[in-house]
C-alpha cells in the first residue's frame, strides 16, 4: 500500500466522522464556515474511499496470479469480521440501551441482510441502510469485489472494460429488470473505475512531478468540493476525489518511510465502522448532562483512535490472518509486470 494513500484514507475517515459529528448533534445545520464545510462537504470522504479502494484493488490483483475464489476469500476476511463485530455491538446497544438509538429498531431480519450485505430497508423508516449505518457503503464495496473478481477470470487489460460494463448491468439494468436493489442505481459506484484508471496511470510511471503539480491538485480539488455544482455526484465529488488521489500518489516520495502515517491508515477502518457508536453515546451523554457538544467533542476523537488502534491490531488484523490461514488462501504468485 502507498503511505500517501494510507494518509489520504486516515484523512477521509476523519473527515466523515467530522461529518457526522455535524449530523449527530445539530442535524447538520452549520452555525460558522468550519461548521459548514464538516457538515454539507463532509460527505466526500465516502467518495474519496470508494476510488482508493479502486486503486488498491487493481495494484494489489495486477502482477498477481488471483484466482476469483482466492480474491473473495482474501477480501472476506479482511472486511467482514469487524463489520460483522461492530454490527453486533450496535445491536446489543440497542437491545440494552435503546435511547442511545432513538430512532433505530431492532429486527431480526433486518440484521441479518445487514450482515449478509443485502439491502433492505431500515426498521426506522428513513432509507435503504444496513443496522450498523455506516456500513451502506460496504454493500457498495462487496457489489465491486465481487464484479472484478469476474474481472479475474480475463486478461489484466481488459479488466477495466470488463468491470465497467457489469457495473453498468448490475446498477442500472439490473433495478430495471428488477433483478438487483434501486439502492445501487447510483452514479457514485463508476469512483471505483476511477481508482482503476489511476492504478493503471499509476503503473505506467506516468505520476512523477514535482511537489508543487501535486500541491496545485490538491488546492484545485479542494476549491471544486467546497464551490460545488448542480451536476451529478461522480463529477461533483468524484472528480475531485480522483484528483485529490492523483495528487497523493504524486506525493509519495514525501511520505515513504513514515510508520506515523502508515498507522493511521490501517486504522482508517476500524474508525470508520466505531465512530458512529461513539458519537451516538456522546449525543446520550450530552442529553444527560447538557454540556456542550463541542465538549465531548474531544473526548469522542480520544475514544475513536484509541478505540481504532485496538480494533486494527486485535480484531482486524489478527482475524485477517487466522481467516486467510483458514481459507488456505496462500501467497498468490508474482507474474512478470505487464504494462495497461
Amino acid at each position: 500500500m502507498l503511505i500517501s494513500v494510507q494518509a489520504l484514507r486516515a484523512l477521509a475517515a476523519w473527515v466523515v466522522v467530522g461529518h457526522h459529528f455535524m449530523g449527530t448533534f445539530f442535524d447538520y445545520e452549520a452555525h460558522n464556515p468550519l461548521e459548514f464545510v464538516f457538515a454539507d462537504k463532509g460527505g466526500i470522504g465516502v467518495d474519496v474511499f470508494f476510488v482508493i479502494s479502486g486503486l488498491v484493488i487493481f495494484l494489489a490483483t495486477a502482477d498477481k496470479s488471483l484466482t476469483p475464489r482466492q480474491f473473495i476469500l482474501m477480501r472476506v476476511a479482511r472486511i467482514v469480521p469487524a463489520y460483522w463485530f461492530y454490527t453486533l455491538v450496535t445491536a446489543v446497544v440497542i437491545a440494552l440501551v435503546p435511547s442511545m438509538f432513538p430512532d433505530d429498531h431492532l429486527e431480526l431480519g433486518h440484521a441479518l441482510m445487514s450482515l449478509l450485505f443485502l439491502c433492505a430497508e431500515h426498521p426506522g423508516g428513513y432509507g435503504v441502510y444496513p443496522l450498523l449505518n455506516v456500513g451502506w457503503t460496504l454493500n457498495f464495496e462487496m457489489l465491486f469485489y465481487v464484479l472484478f473478481a469476474i474481472a479475474l477470470l480475463v486478461p489484466p487489460s481488459y479488466r477495466l472494460w470488463v468491470v465497467a460494463v457489469l457495473l453498468f448491468l448490475a446498477c442500472y439494468i439490473g433495478p430495471a429488470l428488477d433483478l438487483t436493489s434501486d439502492f445501487y442505481r447510483q452514479d457514485m459506484v463508476f469512483e471505483f473505475l476511477m481508482g482503476v484508471v489511476i492504478g493503471m496511470l499509476y503503473r505506467r510511471g506516468l505520476f512523477r512531478a514535482r511537489a508543487w503539480l501535486p500541491l496545485l491538485g490538491i488546492v484545485l480539488a479542494c476549491a471544486a468540493i467546497y464551490q460545488g455544482a448542480d451536476v451529478p455526484r461522480v463529477l461533483e465529488w468524484g472528480m475531485p476525489s480522483a484528483m485529490l488521489v492523483m495528487s497523493f500518489v504524486m506525493l509519495e516520495p514525501y511520505f515513504q518511510g513514515s510508520r506515523f502515517m502508515k498507522m493511521l491508515g490501517d486504522c482508517s477502518y476500524s474508525v470508520y465502522l466505531l465512530h458512529d457508536l461513539v458519537l451516538c453515546a456522546g449525543r446520550w451523554v450530552v442529553g444527560h448532562t447538557g454540556i456542550s457538544p463541542y465538549l465531548i467533542l474531544p473526548v469522542c476523537i480520544v475514544l475513536t483512535a484509541s478505540g481504532a488502534f485496538y480494533s486494527y491490531h486485535w480484531l482486524e488484523k489478527a482475524t485477517y490472518l487466522r481467516l486467510k490461514r483458514w481459507f488456505g488462501v496462500e501467497a498468490p504468485v508474482v507474474l512478470s509486470r505487464q504494462k495497461y
